[in-house]
């Protein structure tokens, strides 16, 4: 299965797994699957950090490559695709990094892994599909 992480999940899954749900570990633990980390949470997490609204081991220029590669995770780009999908939206959320990661999941085809339950408004409306990896 492909999963395409949510930034919080992400960063839970790295620092403090025991927020995500016994599934979600499970699922990310799971060899059979691949996981991704969109450019967008690459962009959101590096955005924060220097807001110093996020605090990283080291600085994402550093942490999110090695972590990727740590975890035997994949990197999936921003195509201009995505962002045309992403505009296209219904206004149920508009934060961009999280109306990107809806575009991608559902034209990659790919399980988004989320504690947010934003997204069960754009599951509900185009058939996105979602994992729940909150308690």
């Amino acid at each position: 299965m492909k999963i395409l992480l949510d930034t919080h999940c992400f960063l839970w899954w790295l620092m403090e797994p025991e927020r995500l749900n016994r599934q979600a570990r499970d699922l990310l633990r799971a060899s059979e699957n691949d996981l991704y980390l969109s450019a967008a949470s690459a962009w959101e997490m590096s955005i924060k950090y220097s807001l110093g609204k996020l605090k990283l081991p080291d600085p994402p220029q550093l942490f999110v490559p090695m972590t990727l590669a740590e975890q035997s995770m994949k990197s999936l780009e921003i195509h201009t695709i995505h962002a045309l999908e992403a505009g296209g939206l219904p206004e149920f959320h508009r934060d961009p990094f999280d109306r990107i990661l809806v575009a991608q999941s559902s034209l990659e085809k790919m399980k988004l892994l989320t504690a947010d339950r934003i997204f069960e408004q754009y599951a509900d409306h185009l058939s996105v599909p979602s994992i729940w990896a909150g308690p």
